[in-house]
């Protein structure tokens, strides 16, 4: 057990090192971000795990986060290697993007969940599922 999770954290440390780099270029600062989760994340999910079923919102939110990152990395690789004259994101409106994006879908999902307390987040879905029923909630938010 103790061996699948090492392994889960460091499968997560190697995940994010693209995301880091869409952020910053410096090697010491993606090596110690990537020590930094490996000593804290087993930490954080006892933490986070209350949170998790509250934010019904969390994958859309992380899906546009990686979309962006991607976006801002393939923009890099063109200035870089194609063409000097494609524009790059800056670092500090790429890390104003994800705080907004992290915001917006926090208060959604608890604005949600304060609403319809039987809604909880899985894993994947783009919709909140209603607990009790089993089924997709298909409500229309006003």
């Amino acid at each position: 057990m103790l061996i699948a999770i090492g392994t889960v954290d460091l499968l997560f440390a190697v995940d994010s090192i693209p995301a880091i780099f869409g952020i910053t270029q410096e090697p010491y600062i993606v090596f110690t971000a990537n020590a930094f989760a490996l000593l804290g994340l087993r930490a954080l999910f006892f933490l986070v795990k209350g949170l998790l079923d509250r934010l019904v919102y969390l994958s859309t939110g992380l899906a546009l986060i990686l979309l962006f990152i991607g976006a801002k990395l393939l923009l890099h690789w063109a200035h870089v290697d194609l063409d000097e004259r494609v524009p790059e994101i800056p670092t500090l409106a790429s890390l104003a993007v994800i705080i907004v994006i992290l915001v917006v879908v926090t208060v959604a999902s608890l604005a949600k969940t304060r609403r319809d307390p039987t809604a909880k987040a899985h894993a994947g879905s783009l919709r909140a599922h209603d607990a009790e029923a089993g089924r997709e909630d298909t409500t229309e938010e006003p």
